[in-house]
């Protein structure tokens, strides 16, 4: 049986442990996810009524991996969106309360669309060549001093978050396989090095500004339009949701850039 001293330590001892701090817990960390209609969740067909022509989805990275982690997250992401967009529409709701910002936004500048739809005609109906030398262009000479601007700006906002710069995929795996569009192997070929060349101004420009990059070329590789599973959907209907990530693909960029953030 106890003595009543020992008993007396045992009742002090708990009485201590009640008063004095727990173990801490972090509080939940505030993402925002900011970009185009990759980041909001093109492809997957099921789109958050609120957001309306923007599109986001449940299905989309950020939505996913903010789950994942246990973040609170502010989803401003806009199909359509260029870099001018995300600066005027998008970038307010960075504010020095954000630990992660994740942002995806450079295709639109480069009218990456118009590209895929011109090269998709007949080669005697469409100009492919000049289609991707003006993207090229414009990936090469214009974009880079935008998302310089743009960066620099979320740095200025939210100097202590971290943020993760996601890049964009290949489209193409060598084959068409769509009977409505007409993309020849050499057309695919200099697609996918302007997706290349896309991401390696991106990247620069986060690496300059001290930012994570996620390249997912290798991931994507087997997974494009045509692929086996295919991750990317080929010409759909409707049209918007073609050569942009499917469920499937949106699960793959989470994973991707989970690790990052």
């Amino acid at each position: 049986m106890k003595s009543i001293a020992s008993l007396l330590t045992a009742a002090a001892l708990g009485a201590a442990l009640l008063l004095s701090p727990g173990v801490a817990h972090a509080a939940a960390p505030n993402y925002v996810s900011l970009g185009d209609s990759y980041a909001s969740g093109v492809g997957t067909r099921t789109y958050i009524s609120s957001s309306g022509s923007c599109q986001r989805s449940t299905k989309a990275y950020s939505y996913l991996d903010a789950a994942r982690i246990g973040a609170n997250l502010t989803f401003v992401a806009c199909s359509g969106a260029k870099v001018a967009d995300v600066t005027a529409n998008q970038l307010p709701s960075v504010t020095s309360a954000a630990d992660i910002v994740s942002v995806q936004v450079g295709g639109n500048d480069a009218g990456f669309s118009s590209v895929i739809t011109e090269c998709a005609k007949p080669s005697w109906l469409g100009d492919c060549t000049s289609a991707v030398a003006g993207a090229q262009s414009i990936i090469n000479n214009t974009l880079p001093g935008r998302l310089n601007t743009l960066y620099g700006s979320i740095k200025s906002r939210a100097s202590s978050a971290h943020v993760v710069v996601v890049g964009y995929p290949r489209l193409f795996n060598g084959t068409d396989c769509n009977a409505g569009t007409f993309f020849s192997p050499d057309e695919m070929t200099r697609l996918n090095a302007t997706a290349d060349l896309l991401n390696s101004k991106i990247s620069a420009a986060a690496s300059a500004a001290g930012f994570a990059f996620v390249n997912p070329t290798s991931k994507f590789i087997g997974h494009s339009v045509c692929g086996s599973p295919e991750w990317i959907n080929g010409l759909s209907n409707p049209v918007s949701e073609s050569y942009h990530p499917n469920v499937t693909g949106q699960a793959a960029y989470a994973d991707l850039v989970q690790p990052a953030l």
